[in-house]
């Protein structure tokens, strides 16, 4: 039976050592919560570090860590204190979570981190391939992992493998000063599916992998190689039931079973019936704002005085990353704010901030829930922010309202809040202002709508969104490519090679028989290629025909002077080996004369775009062209050109990097079925890279070789990775 294995950087329990006795301990984090179901079906597991390190642990607790682990079922990965300092404390959170939160100040790549990172990335890697089985769906969380997936696809290809990124993923302009960013990039390439918490991040991501990696994308899918992987967005939930009824339990106790806190709180408001507790809780990152909101907060004062001596900000800042300087740092420069406005307004009866910096028990965060009349949540950046959704769950009585920063990845669902930018104190000033006077009746309504959101999609649906989805591509994307050529097809393959009495090879030429250049001047073929290509112009029996988009009169430069068959201009032109050129087709060019302008103008206004001018057609190729641009372009171009044409005898072609005006009747099938017609074949082989190529693996017999370089989606049989196999298969046919 196949088994899901989970894996992140922390597993969902907590382990210490108090006295040299191991205690266990299950953490209630929104990772742990939200994969409770799926770890607990099955044979699964979950793999990750497990809090202690190597040193720690030593060689007398390893077994008692393991067994307790696995009744568990976890399993650890064996991390030095080392290990820690520099892949977790440094790479990870001195130069990704800065990055990836567009905090590009406090980015510091150090190499020896990098070097970690990688090594941890492997680490994991060993134990996860250790316990995966053929079929196994592998779960990799977020930043601290990035390179796994890849790792896992090289070893084991027939594992599946999700991934999910908690935090946002930057613009591709950010992303790139990452001096690792292609080796982070095709890590997460190694996914079947990469999950983001909205669709601003997919966006980014499928941006970085158009424009670093030239891959192609179709929607939220990315052809990598043989495989189509697809990017999607699953907003995060959270455990909505047990905070709904963690609250109505707050509301059943009575007098001594209330908590401290409460009782503090009630306190509170019998000095005053008008008091209201605005609440903030956060880590304490520099991502969250919480210094934003302090002095929003002040400002908000100043502006509404009347406010004062009713309303208090209740401040929970969690500790984060206490050995990091600028966690140091931002801890000095809260207590300072904290302590300088507390200081100007502070009353007798009154103290403006209440401000606590330590972790709380489940039950005071539900205390400070309820009682809280407003929840103000204004990250900087955050991937999604829990909280304000179980700020939201709690309000079981159908009042209160939260101010949500437009920041966080939350805001893209949770509508009915009201929104805010994080650096604005005026607008949060007044957003205050209005959520402290808002009418019960509009509480209700809004809250109403929110709890019907969260409710629904709550954690466990997250979850099962995102492996569904994963399931479904296995099953549905990968089996729509073709078949990839292995040795075994290239054997048999050769074989018939042998056996034929006439062969016939249909050679495409840019990106086929050479790689693409920046400019199709530069593809110039070499001596490797022309010997290859003379070895089998020279059998009699074989007939070898170049057919390509090119021009005449370069591929005449080029091959004129070879016995070889030549097909240009998509098959405009046809030389057959030892005979004069001919014209294929009937054809004017007079209708350049109103396409070219067209063209000329978006290469000027497109850089890196230029327009080559054939016999019989013309091209605007953007291959040099930035990818985002470029792809707005080839939409407008295309327009632009289709409702020119009309219903004329001309058409668009869109082909690899280049869009191509040529006549209608002109294609390479066309051509193929011409050579077809005079000769019977017993073998045939065709090869070509892009959309241009499929008229002719299209009007071959079902018995010819047809293989396509990429793995797009295409009529031929077979496909293969790179243009530098197609040398290999060739010199395969001639040994």
């Amino acid at each position: 039976m196949n088994k899901t294995i989970i894996v992140s950087n922390r597993l969902p329990i907590d382990l210490q050592l108090n006295n040299n006795e191991l205690q266990v301990k299950a953490s209630v984090g929104g990772l742990a919560t939200g994969m409770k179901s799926v770890h607990a079906e099955g044979n699964g597991i979950w793999i990750g570090w497990a809090g202690l390190t190597e040193e720690q642990i030593g060689p007398g607790l390893a077994e008692s860590v393991d067994s307790a682990l696995s009744n568990e079922k976890c399993v650890r990965v064996p991390l030095t204190a080392q290990d820690i300092e520099n892949y977790y404390y440094g790479f990870s959170n001195k130069a990704l979570w800065p990055l990836f939160h567009y905090f590009q100040a406090y980015t510091e790549f150090e190499l020896a981190d990098w070097e970690s990172y990688r090594e941890v990335n492997q680490k994991f890697a060993d134990v996860v391939l250790r316990h995966a089985n053929e079929g196994d769906t592998v779960w990799v969380h977020d930043y601290q992992l990035l390179l796994l997936p890849k790792l896992l696809r090289e070893k084991r290809p027939d594992l599946i493998v999700g991934f999910f990124l908690h935090i946002p993923f930057p613009s591709y302009e950010l992303f790139r000063t990452c001096p690792w960013r292609d080796e982070l990039l095709h890590g997460m390439l190694g996914a079947d599916l990469i999950g983001f918490h909205t669709y601003d991040y997919v966006r980014h991501f499928l941006s970085s992998a158009s424009r670093l990696a030239g891959l192609e994308i179709r929607i939220n899918e990315i052809t990598y190689g043989e495989r189509v992987i697809k990017a999607d967005f699953f907003p995060m939930g959270i455990d909505y039931n047990r905070f709904q009824e963690a609250a109505n339990r707050h509301y059943s106790r009575k007098g001594e079973s209330k908590s401290d806190l409460m009782r503090s709180i009630e306190q509170h408001h019998s000095f005053n019936n008008d008091a209201r507790l605005v609440l903030s809780i956060d880590r304490m990152d520099y991502t969250k704002g919480i210094p934003n909101r302090i002095l929003a907060f002040e400002y908000f004062l100043n502006k509404y005085p009347k406010y004062k001596e009713k309303v208090r900000l209740v401040m929970l800042a969690v500790p984060s990353r206490e050995n990091v300087p600028q966690y140091q740092k931002l801890k000095r420069e809260t207590d300072e704010l904290v302590g300088r406005i507390n200081g100007k307004f502070a009353t007798v009866n009154w103290t403006p901030i209440w401000y606590f910096y330590r972790s709380m028990p489940f039950e005071n965060l539900i205390d400070l829930y309820v009682s809280s009349h407003v929840a103000m949540i204004t990250p900087i950046r955050d991937g999604m922010n829990l909280v304000a959704k179980e700020y939201v769950a709690t309000r079981t009585e159908g009042t209160g309202v939260l101010i949500l920063s437009e920041m966080a990845g939350a805001a893209k669902e949770m509508h009915d809040a009201l929104l805010v930018n994080p650096n604005n104190f005026e607008q949060i000033a007044n957003t205050l202002n209005y959520a402290l006077e808002m009418p019960a009746e509009e509480q209700k309504l809004r809250l109403k709508s929110l709890q019907e959101r969260l409710s629904r999609y709550n954690v466990e649906r997250w979850a099962d969104a995102f492996l569904t989805s994963l399931g479904t591509i296995k099953e549905h994307v990968q089996p729509s490519l073709s078949v990839k050529l292995e040795q075994s097809h290239a054997e048999a393959m050769k074989k018939q090679f042998n056996s034929a009495k006439k062969r016939l090879l249909l050679l495409d030429y840019d990106g086929t028989l050479v790689g693409f250049k920046n400019h199709p001047s530069e593809a110039i073929p070499d001596e490797e290629l022309y010997s290859l290509l003379d070895t089998f112009a020279a059998d009699p029996d074989t007939d070898l025909v170049i057919i390509s988009g090119r021009d005449r009169n370069t591929i005449n430069t080029w091959f004129g002077g070879k016995d070889y068959t030549l097909v240009t201009d998509h098959g405009v032109w046809l030389r057959r080996k030892g005979k004069e050129w001919a014209s294929l087709e009937r054809l004017n060019s007079e209708w350049k004369e109103s396409v070219r302008p067209i063209m000329e103008s978006f290469a000027d206004n497109t850089p890196g775009t230029f327009v080559e001018e054939k016999d019989f057609s013309l091209a605007w190729h953007y291959r040099r062209a930035d990818a985002d641009l470029a792809a707005f372009r080839t939409m407008e171009i295309k327009h632009v050109l289709t409702g020119l044409l009309g219903n004329n005898s001309l058409s668009v072609l869109e082909g690899n990097k280049v869009i191509e005006v040529k006549s209608s009747n002109i294609n390479k099938g066309r051509a193929t079925a011409r050579l077809l017609a005079d000769i019977g074949y017993d073998f045939i082989f065709a090869i070509g890279d892009d959309w241009t190529d499929e008229y002719m693996f299209e009007e071959l017999p079902t018995n010819a070789w047809t293989i396509k370089v990429g793995s797009k989606k295409t009529a031929a049989k077979y496909f293969i990775k790179e243009t530098d196999e197609v040398r290999v298969i060739l010199a395969n046919l001639t040994k």
